[in-house]
This record gives C-alpha cells, structure tokens and sequence, in this order.
C-alpha cells in the first residue's frame, strides 16, 4: 500500500467497514485467463480473529463452475463514498472505506451448516432474526469464504478548506 497513512490494520475498524456495506465484489480465477468478478449480498462471521463471509447462489452457474475449478478467491467492499472538492485548487478527490482480501471459497453442503450461512447472511442485513422460508433451501447454494488476509483503507474528507460536494438533483 503506496499511502500507509490510509491503511487501517486495526481488526475492529476493518470489521465496522464490513458492517456498513450493503454489497461484497468477489474476484474468481476465470477460464479465459481473464478474473471474473461478481457483486453478492453477504454475511460475515467472526471467531476470534477468524473472519468467515457466507454468500447464496443458485445451485448451477459460471460462479460455481470456476470455484470448483480453483477455490482461490479475493474480495473487496467500500462505502462512505464521498466527492471531495478543494475550491481554491479546483480539484477533487473521493472519500471511502474499502477493506480488501483473500481466502478460500467453498460450496457448504451440510444442510446445518447452510441454515446457519443464510442466517449469518440474513442478520448483515436485518437487525433483528428474521424468518425465512426453508422451501427455497433445496434451490439455494450457500457459499463459505474463509478470510486469510484482509486490509482496510479510508480517504477522510481531513482537510478544512475542502467542500462536500451535494449531487444535482435528478
């Protein structure tokens, strides 16, 4: 990482940033030779300092065919996204939190053990235990990546002479 003063290496921190985004982009070795990358809903789970995300999918598809293929996969998630616009200067830059990482992916075949990733999956995004109907269950592949490495990055708006900017209305 070029600008060490952005990194976030604190576990916490970087687990916050997870906690506030609504979307996690996870990288595939393609068979074209080119990565393929797709945008899933998830839920992580922590133990200790194991961090574990769970993803759903259907039960057939380019996903499933390339992690059985090679189970290597990388991921990345941001928000906080933000214009920032130093008038004086007349430039801009953007503001963000991203965390970035690594692990191993896998299809989770014990019906337990799937129950409980959609439940994970379910409480990143609803507060509360929400029911869920389990008809849909024979249907839906539950995906486990196991975090191997993980690191965090944020661009402050830090600078006082700098302006938020507010999009046009549309």
């Amino acid at each position: 990482m070029i600008r060490k003063d952005r990194e976030i290496t604190d576990r916490a921190a970087q687990l916050a940033i997870m906690g506030a985004c609504d979307v996690c982009r996870v990288c595939l070795n393609g068979m074209d030779g080119y990565p393929y990358v797709v945008p899933l809903n998830f839920g992580e789970e922590v133990s200790g300092d194991d961090v574990t995300l769970y993803f759903h999918s259907a039960r057939r598809g380019q996903k499933l065919d390339l992690i059985a293929r090679d189970p290597r996969a990388t991921f990345e998630m941001d928000c906080d996204h933000e214009l920032i616009f130093y008038s004086e200067r007349m430039d801009c830059t953007m503001g963000y939190r991203s965390v970035i990482g690594r692990g191993t992916i896998e299809v989770v075949s014990d019906e337990e053990e799937r129950l409980h990733g959609l439940r994970v999956l379910m409480r990143h995004y609803h507060a509360e235990d929400f029911d869920f109907s389990l008809k849909l269950l024979p249907a839906t592949t539950v995906l486990r990546l196991r975090v191997e490495s993980m690191t965090g990055k944020r661009r402050n708006n830090d600078r006082p002479d700098a302006l938020r900017w507010v999009p046009p209305a549309r």
